[in-house]
């Protein structure tokens, strides 16, 4: 097991979010759906360690035989411990892509491993060619179409190795033939380098196709009057 949430909750004004149970593994095949504001990319943020968790619960990270009780760095407020883990444990593909608009495509995909301190080897190149881009690597974000955009956030998101990749609505600007195309070779790549990959997304048809597993939330009016919302089993 890699990543595991026992009775983890987030709370905000009107809304909460609560998983009972949820069991990472390397290799995994996930996607995250559920109507529009059910908290799909609170329960991302969650995952990538970019939002506490409330007080309570069990959320740990295993890897290479050692846990780390990720809800007890929250609680200390061990946000250099966090940091670190984030940047090499995690790949995040946000819905917008998230380019540096003043770096090129091969800059822009090799950001994470140069901020770590890995080598420029033939990843960047390597990731380029299996995404279809090698031919844009020396242009700026602003010169690539929303797909191509979208396929260097992927690039970029998977060049660390990351034991985890996250993805948040990634195809949702683009056409139906451009989405399943990004969709596939996003579960592709995170699966040619064993990691464990979670989509959130609206379209579970696409999702099914591209051979994800539904990991589903589900809503209800709270007693107060709020919204909850609560990650399903698998299924």
């Amino acid at each position: 097991m890699m990543l595991r949430l026992r009775d983890i909750g987030k709370s905000r004004p009107g809304y909460r979010l609560q998983v009972p149970r949820l069991d990472l593994r390397p290799g995994q095949r996930l996607a995250l759906v559920g109507p529009s504001g059910s908290g799909k990319s609170t329960l991302l943020d969650l995952l990538a360690l970019v939002l506490s968790p409330d007080p309570g619960g069990a959320l740990e990270f295993t890897r290479d035989g050692q846990t780390r009780d990720i809800a007890a760095l929250w609680r200390h407020d061990r946000q250099d411990q966090l940091a670190e883990l984030r940047s090499r444990l995690m790949g995040y593909v946000l819905q917008t892509g998230g380019l540096l608009g003043f770096l090129d495509v091969r800059d822009n995909i090799g950001l994470s491993r140069a901020l770590l301190g890995m080598p420029d080897d033939v990843t960047v190149q390597r990731l380029a060619e299996r995404l279809e881009i090698a031919d844009q690597l020396d242009k700026l974000p602003a010169a690539l179409s929303v797909g191509q955009r979208q396929r260097v956030s992927i690039a970029r998101a998977l060049a660390h190795g990351p034991a985890l990749v996250l993805a948040d609505e990634p195809t949702a600007s683009l056409d139906p033939l451009n989405a399943e195309r990004v969709m596939q070779l996003l579960v592709e790549r995170a699966q040619e380098q064993g990691a464990c990959i979670l989509i959130a997304t609206h379209d579970e048809a696409l999702a099914r196709r591209v051979g994800l597993q539904p990991l589903r939330l589900a809503v209800e009016r709270g007693e107060q009057g709020g919204v909850l919302a609560t990650l399903q089993e698998a299924g």
